[in-house]
């Protein structure tokens, strides 16, 4: 940027120590690792479980692997934001820097009393991650780490300071080092190394410097002002103004480039009072309450849209139970086909395509597979339809927690300026569980029946795990993916029936199991501890898994929710009315007896000619009609109800339509000569083959249709004359599995895993260090002894019982070394307890390179 274009500027400061810990200082971060005991190996494992694939071999392979860039960048990437500040800081400490300077740059020349606990806790994290290490008085961030945050040309310091005066005066010549320091008003030195010495001992001492701001010309002042705070690059001409010479001159802007100038990192810690950061977030900002409600009510409100959610569910599926739509060729569904369920469903798009994505995390929707591929339930709906209301919403939720598509994105473009459709590609986002369950474990830790102020959750979020981004923190930004989840969680929780009004539920706390717990007690703690989980969730073996945790909230969840009705209310303009949910065969029988006119807390069905005769088709009688509205309604059977149902009944099957190309048969020839007269049969074209017998050139579905349209009600028949009797053909998939969640990088282990991978890191690190009577040749190489040699030192290591150091190379042809206790050697091979492995191993003597006896110590 231009130094002439105006910055805000701001400062404080402060500054502490704190006495140094009594430790060894290690000499390498492998070192480092040795000292540790094998919980703190395990929840360094934990916290980065990308260090686990494939197990390190020791503990030097372990130190190397947590130094590569991706593993670093990952780490840094899930620690909360005042640990990334902390790192921030020491990437532009000196190295080795020790606890007092780090604290300093975070608190100021002043001091701030609440920094330094929150400090302690974030250094305790870096060192758990193994991102820093040494003691307190020698603390080194990893290099990774420290070339990924330190300031640079190319990608300035997220702290917005730029280089020191050694890094910038680098290639300088001797005389312009020597002008610069005379100027500052230094004495000359001998060489350059002792003048930059010199100058950065100014800039840093705060007296003498604010003595030497104090000749600065205003517009001097005002330059620096607005490279403070970064980025502390600026243009010059190469004829600068007075002002700008005088900070060039006294080394307060030094050149980097033609046209180009920077701010000393001490400088600008001086012109900061000390700070690192222009806006320090040592502790998590607390999540602000919008409104309380009474707990029952939350839980009611909350059981009543659970209710709903299954019965939208039901709908959805119901509609596509014939074969749903068809599927686009490159995966997905149209726009049309959203819309048209959108209409079918009553709902929004962007909401009908929430439970389209829903039902098919679940595992209760799927393509079929066949040429022509549509979309339709799967074996697993009839399966779910069995199941209590209850355990029907467990299931439903319990895929919603898990699933990686975020229907939220639908409507969108990928990367490619790609539309993201419903049940297409591209929507997975790994991050999308671990948000809706961290959202959820914070809404745990309001009060009961309290709704969250979302703005507060999200900066509770942010803070959390803030983006990926090298700006300074106080730089506005987009919202980013984390926080758009989030506002769909919030959205979705209320949806199906996890939240009510806002406010978490009982039943939606019991879905968080031991999560709701950590989450209200743990108070932000820094750190990926905090936010997914830190060492104490190692072995936790008390934690209920998410099955447990489901049918918990299920159990919660049964006694809210309305008990189903086993009868309806008919009424004498030819509805009935469902005061409730009816139980499912009443439900079902109902809907094909008449249509659903209205929704809501009572359901509006309306019976109409054609649903009568849709009843007729289906196999029914109208004595079966009659019996069963008798029978599920509290109200008598309305005289105009019955009349319909018998005039339908009187005129379904009279006309019969079967196959020649279609023809109509009645045995009244007066109402074949009425359907000739009727213009709207032209379309048909029928013809007369003997008195009883019509031929039409439709075909029988047509002519079906196209008589019903005229207010007949023909019947099919079969090529044997017999009445069809027509069902609704329930269409299914193939067994179809649900779709898998793509996961965030590799899998969280558990506490058996982390123990032997302990033990092999251990055992391997044994092998590697352990002190030997005969050392190689050579700094890496395998010991080499012949095969009698080989042979001897094993026999007389199974006569003492001692361990032994052995080279060995496997049928692949890869060396490795290894500790062993030989327990037998015979027919060429020997068999002997390998520590390396922690397992018995028996192993050719010819693949064996070479044997050394360990050092007595």
């Amino acid at each position: 940027m231009s130094i002439d274009e105006p910055q805000p500027t701001d400062s404080a400061g402060a500054s502490a120590t704190a006495p140094p810990r009594a430790a060894e200082t290690p000499r390498s971060l492998a070192e480092a690792l040795r000292s540790r005991g094998d919980d703190e190996l395990a929840a360094l494992l934990h916290a980065r479980p990308d260090l686990l694939n494939p197990v390190p071999t020791d503990l030097t392979q372990l130190a190397t692997r947590a130094g590569t860039r991706a593993s670093v960048v990952r780490a840094l990437e899930r620690l909360d934001r005042f640990a990334q500040q902390v790192a921030e800081a020491l990437a532009v400490a000196p190295e080795p820097a020790t606890y007092g300077q780090v604290l300093a740059l975070l608190a100021g020349d002043d001091g701030d009393p609440a920094v330094e606990p929150a400090f302690r806790r974030a250094l305790a994290t870096l060192h758990e991650q193994a991102l820093v290490w040494g003691t307190d008085e020698r603390l080194r961030l990893v290099r990774t780490a420290r070339e990924l945050l330190a300031p640079a040309p190319q990608h300035p310091s997220p702290t917005g300071l730029g280089p020191t005066v050694a890094e910038a005066t680098a290639g300088m010549s001797p005389t312009r080092v020597q002008e610069i320091v005379t100027a500052a008003g230094l004495p000359t030195t001998h060489d350059p190394v002792s003048a930059v010495r010199s100058l950065t001992a100014l800039f840093s001492d705060r007296e003498r410097m604010s003595a030497l701001l104090d000749e600065a010309p205003a517009e001097s002042v005002e330059v620096l002002s607005r490279l403070v705070w970064g980025p502390p690059y600026g243009q010059v001409t190469a004829d600068p103004a007075r002002h700008l010479r005088w900070l060039i001159d006294r080394g307060l802007l030094l050149p980097t480039a033609p046209g180009t100038v920077v701010l000393p990192r001490e400088a600008a810690l001086h012109l900061r009072a000390g700070r690192a950061h222009r806006v320090l977030v040592p502790e998590p900002p607390a999540v602000g309450v919008a409104r309380e409600h009474r707990p029952q009510v939350v839980d009611a409100t909350a059981a009543g849209q659970a209710y709903t959610a299954l019965a939208t569910v039901e709908e959805l599926l119901k509609d596509w139970d014939e074969g749903g739509p068809a599927v686009l060729r490159a995966g997905g569904l149209s726009v049309r086909d959203l819309k048209r369920t959108a209409v079918a469903l009553d709902l929004p798009e962007p909401l009908a395509a929430f439970w389209v994505e829903l039902a098919y995390a679940a595992g209760l929707l799927a393509s079929d597979g066949e040429a022509d591929e549509r979309y339709a339930a799967t074996p697993a709906y009839d399966e779910w339809q069995e199941l209590p209301p209850a355990e029907r919403w467990a299931a439903l939720v319990t895929a919603w927690l898990a699933a990686t598509r975020t229907a939220g994105l639908i409507g969108g473009r990928d990367g490619k300026d790609r539309t993201l459709s419903a049940l297409g590609p591209h929507l997975d986002r790994s991050v999308a569980p671990e948000v809706r369950r961290r959202v959820l474990a914070l809404l745990a830790t309001l009060p009961e029946g309290a709704a969250p102020d979302p703005d507060t959750l999200l900066a509770r979020l942010r803070w959390e795990r803030p983006t990926a981004s090298r700006r300074p923190a106080d730089t506005a930004e987009p919202e980013d993916l984390r926080s758009r989840i989030a506002r769909w969680t919030l959205n979705e929780a209320e949806l199906l029936g996890i939240t009510g009004r806002g406010a978490l539920a009982t039943h939606g706390r019991a879905l968080l199991g031991g999560a709701a717990h950590q989450g209200a007690g743990d108070g932000g703690a820094t750190g990926a501890g905090g936010a997914a989980g830190g060492p104490n969730a190692v072995g936790d073996a008390g934690a209920a898994g998410p099955g447990e945790q489901a049918a918990l909230a299920a159990g919660l969840l049964a006694p809210l929710l309305p008990e189903p009705l086993g009868h309806v209310l008919l009424q004498a303009d030819l509805t009935a009315v469902a005061p409730g949910p009816l139980e499912r065969p009443l439900a079902e029988a109902l809907s094909v007896i008449a249509d659903v006119e209205s929704k809501g807390g009572a359901t509006v069905y309306r019976f109409t000619p054609g649903s009568v005769r849709r009843a007729l088709d289906a196999g029914q009688s109208a004595s079966d009609l009659h019996a069963f509205l008798a029978a599920h309604s509290r109200t008598p059977v309305p005289q105009p109800l019955a009349y319909l149902i018998d005039d339908v009944a009187r005129r379904h099957g009279h006309l019969r339509i079967g196959a020649a190309s279609a023809y109509v048969r009645c045995d009244d020839e007066a109402l074949l000569d009425e359907i000739l007269a009727d213009k709207r049969s032209q379309g048909l074209r029928m013809r007369r083959l003997a008195p009883t017998v019509l031929a039409a050139q439709a075909d029988p579905g047509t002519l079906l249709e196209g008589l019903r349209g005229m207010g007949f009600a023909p019947a099919a028949e079969s090529p044997e004359g017999d009445v069809l009797v027509t069902r609704a053909h329930a269409h299914r998939t193939p067994p179809r599995s649900a779709p898998e969640p793509v996961p965030e990088g590799p899998p969280v282990p558990d506490a058996t895993l982390l123990g032997a991978a302990v033990r092999a890191i251990r055992a391997g690190d044994l092998a590697s260090t352990a002190p030997r009577k005969a050392a190689p040749a050579a700094e890496g190489e395998l010991p080499r002894t012949t095969a009698a040699e080989t042979l001897a030192t094993m026999q007389a290591a199974v006569l003492t019982g001692e361990a032994v150091w052995i080279g060995y190379v496997n049928a692949e042809g890869t060396a490795s070394q290894r500790v062993i206790a030989p327990v037998r050697v015979e027919g060429g091979f020997v068999t002997a307890y390998d520590h390396t492995a922690d397992e018995v191993r028996t192993y050719p003597l010819h693949r064996v390179t070479g044997v050394a006896e360990l050092a007595d110590d």
